[in-house]
């Protein structure tokens, strides 16, 4: 995915502390697991969309055996170049979501996938595909945890500016922002990056496209059930985004 593959050496500037958002990241999520899973010992994690690491390096600090995959071949070259750089051990590699559940990809405890990704799922079917693929990864009792925008909160219109703010690192500003054009579900993000020289006052600007289904909450928690998953639900204020999760049913006995 080249916008992806493009953003990844600039993603972290996309928040105002990286390492400080992940560490709250890591600590919401394991909030959500033990309140969620009560009693339950889940330990292995499958991340389907792990991108630069937020995720993942963040669960793997918290003591989880964190298995990660994303499209973007330079995202996961990165997050694993990060994960060496903190002492992390994760199994990095380069996958589809739709796809996971292979041989090597089964029997975990948690899936997870965070930032908004499976909204890059364009339609209805290809999500479905995707939920069942998260479900054949999980032990019976296993926990599924998505976590997505509120696109109910959405202004669905064109032209829809969100800036970040300026960050300096290495005596350079970086101004980061999106645009959104809607059309219908759907609408296409233009990601900016305004990078300016601060000793020479040279400017670049790195620009990338991504397309999004503007999939509302309901129908994601509809495609869950019809997926496998039983007991899903939507929680609100325990992330940053809305939290989208369900179980694999255990097996009569267990």
């Amino acid at each position: 995915m080249d916008f992806y593959d493009d953003l990844a050496p600039l993603y972290h500037l996309l928040f105002a502390d990286w390492d400080e958002s992940m560490r709250r990241q890591g600590e919401q999520l394991q909030k959500i697991v033990e309140r969620e899973w009560p009693g339950e010992s889940f330990r292995t994690v499958r991340d389907v969309s792990c991108g630069i690491g937020t995720q993942a390096l963040a669960l793997a600090a918290r003591g989880f055996a964190v298995t990660a995959s994303d499209l973007s071949p330079a995202s996961v070259e990165r997050a694993r170049r990060e994960a060496r750089l903190r002492g992390l051990a994760i199994d990095f590699g380069v996958g589809d979501m739709r796809s996971v559940g292979g041989a090597r990809d089964t029997g975990f405890d948690l899936m997870v996938s965070g930032d908004n990704s499976v909204p890059h799922l364009l339609g209805d079917a290809d999500l479905l595909a995707a939920f069942r693929a998260f479900f054949a990864c999980l032990r019976p009792g296993g926990g599924c945890l998505v976590s997505v925008r509120d696109y109910a909160q959405e202004p669905h219109a064109r032209n829809v500016v969100k800036p970040y703010g300026a960050r300096i690192e290495d005596g350079r500003r970086y101004v980061p922002l999106q645009v959104w054009d809607f059309d219908g579900d759907h609408y296409d993000l233009r990601l900016f990056v305004v990078e300016e020289d601060l000793s020479t006052g040279a400017v670049t600007t790195h620009a990338m496209r991504s397309r999004y289904y503007a999939v509302s909450t309901a129908r994601l928690v509809e495609l869950m059930g019809e997926a496998g998953f039983e007991a899903v639900k939507r929680i609100d204020g325990m992330f940053y985004q809305p939290v989208l999760v369900g179980t694999r049913p255990r097996q009569r006995g267990d």
